[in-house]
C-alpha cells in the first residue's frame, strides 16, 4: 500500500486534489445502489444542519473545491450512504501515560491510505482519513483521542456514516464527557462501538445504533460485538469475543508494559490477514493524545507523527496476507 501524509491548515488545494484523485471510485461505490438510493442535497444539508450545525460552513466550503456538484455534496455529507463492515480492535492502555491503540481491520481496495493534519475552523486535528474528511481514528489539539470498531449488527437505518462523526467530535469537543453527549445524539446509519480518551485520562465507549439509543459505557476494550453477540456468524469469523477476552487479560491479569501491549496488535489474534474475506489488518494506530503525538504500526516498520513535527511524505508499506 502506498500511505500519503497530508498537512493542509484551511482547505485548499491540496484537499481538492485529493478530492478529484478520490471521487472516480468513491462516486461508483456511492451510487452502487443506484442514485435514487441516496438522500436528496436537501435532506442532507438539512440533517447536517440539524445535528452538526457547527460544521456546516466547512462542509459548504468542501462542497465548494469539490466542484460544487450535487452527487459529490450529497456524498461529503455521509448522510445514509452505502452499508459497509469492517473489522478492528481497539484498547487504552491505562498506565503513566495513556494511549490508545487500535488495528484497522478492512479491505486494501476501499481506503483512503492518508494521515490527513488540518486546523479547520481553528481546531488541530490529525488521524486516519475516510472520505476525505471523516476519520476512522484521531486527536485534536484539546488531547481528545478516538478511533472506532463495527458493531457487529445487521440493521441499517437513517443517519450519518460514522467517520463523519468521529470529524465532527474532534473539531466541537475536548472532553470526554463533551464527547460523551455527542455520540449519545447524533443519529448513525449502522452500529458501532466508539472509544474516546482524553487529556485527563478519563475514557469511555459508546455503543452506537441506529434502532436503539447509544449505550454509553467505560469500558477500556472493543472489538465487533455490543453488550451481546447478535450477529453470530460475523462474530465466529471475526473472533470478536476471543479478542475482547486477549485484551482483558492485557489489561486486567498481566498488566502488560506498554510497548508490550502495543505490539500485540501486530500479532494474532488482533492482527488479522484475513483480506480475501475484506477484513485483514491495514495498520495499528497508536495514539498519545495528552503528548500530541501518534505512530502508524506495521510488522517491523513504525511511522511516527505529531502535531508539533509532521512531515508531509509517502511511504509504502507491505502488508502481511494482502496480495
Amino acid at each position: 500500500m502506498l500511505w500519503r501524509a497530508l498537512s493542509e491548515d484551511q482547505p485548499g488545494p491540496k484537499w481538492a486534489g485529493l478530492f478529484a484523485e478520490y471521487w472516480p471510485n468513491y462516486k461508483r461505490w456511492w451510487l452502487k445502489d443506484g442514485e435514487a438510493a441516496r438522500p436528496t442535497y436537501a435532506q442532507c444539508r438539512r440533517a447536517l444542519k440539524e445535528h452538526m450545525p457547527e460544521i456546516v460552513p466547512l462542509y459548504e466550503e468542501l462542497c465548494e473545491l469539490a466542484g460544487g456538484g450535487d452527487l459529490a455534496a450529497r456524498f461529503l455529507s455521509f448522510y445514509c450512504p452505502p452499508a459497509y463492515l469492517s473489522g478492528c480492535s481497539q484498547a487504552i492502555w491505562t498506565g503513566k501515560e495513556p494511549v490508545l491503540v487500535r488495528n484497522y481491520d478492512y479491505s486494501t481496495n476501499a481506503f483512503d491510505s492518508l494521515i490527513l493534519k488540518t486546523a479547520w475552523q481553528g481546531r488541530r486535528v490529525i488521524g486516519t482519513s475516510d472520505g476525505l474528511w471523516g476519520m476512522v481514528d484521531g486527536m485534536n489539539d484539546a488531547g481528545l483521542a478516538i478511533s472506532l470498531t463495527f458493531g457487529g449488527r445487521r440493521v441499517v437505518g437513517t443517519g450519518f456514516g460514522v467517520p463523519l462523526i468521529l470529524r465532527y467530535v474532534l473539531q466541537t469537543c475536548t472532553t470526554t464527557e463533551e464527547a460523551s453527549k455527542v455520540l449519545a445524539r447524533i443519529p448513525t446509519h449502522m452500529s458501532y462501538n466508539i472509544t474516546v480518551l482524553d487529556a485527563k485520562r478519563r475514557y469511555l465507549t459508546a455503543m452506537l445504533s441506529p434502532d436503539r439509543p447509544a449505550i454509553i459505557t467505560h469500558a477500556a476494550v472493543a472489538t465487533n460485538h455490543q453488550e451481546n453477540v447478535e450477529w453470530i456468524s460475523h462474530a465466529r469469523f471475526t473472533a470478536t469475543v476471543e479478542r475482547e477476552r486477549f485484551l482483558l487479560q492485557r489489561l486486567r491479569l498481566h498488566r502488560d508494559p506498554e510497548e508490550k501491549f502495543i505490539n500485540a496488535f501486530l500479532k494474532p489474534p488482533l492482527y488479522s490477514t484475513a483480506f480475501n474475506a475484506g477484513f485483514g489488518t491495514l495498520y495499528t494506530a497508536v495514539y498519545r493524545p495528552r503528548l500530541g503525538q501518534m505512530e502508524l504500526r506495521w510488522p517491523g516498520t513504525v511511522w511516527p507523527m505529531s502535531f508539533d513535527v509532521f512531515h508531509e511524505s509517502q511511504r509504502k508499506v507491505q502488508i502481511p496476507g494482502a496480495a
